[in-house]
């Protein structure tokens, strides 16, 4: 069953994740549902890979500006 949750986020960030959120085709409280349940899972599967940006959501890191996503993804499929 969903239910409805409003959170307090920074704009900056909430402006990148709709961004984010839309480039990959998926609704953003799908992502956080997704990011969320990987959080409290006890095991490590998840529904898909939680992306370098997602993850820098919560630590606050910032993602390089240079940062090769293919090669990034290449190499996380090769490690697969």
């Amino acid at each position: 069953m969903d239910a409805k949750l409003t959170l307090k986020i920074n704009q900056r960030i909430i402006e990148k994740a709709k961004e984010y959120a839309s480039n990959k085709k998926m609704s953003l409280s799908r992502i956080v549902e997704a990011y969320l349940q990987s959080l409290t899972s006890d095991n490590d599967i998840s529904e898909f890979e939680i992306s370098l940006f997602v993850k820098s959501i919560s630590t606050g890191t910032e993602i390089p500006a240079d940062l090769d996503y293919k090669k990034e993804y290449s190499d996380y499929l090769i490690k697969k």
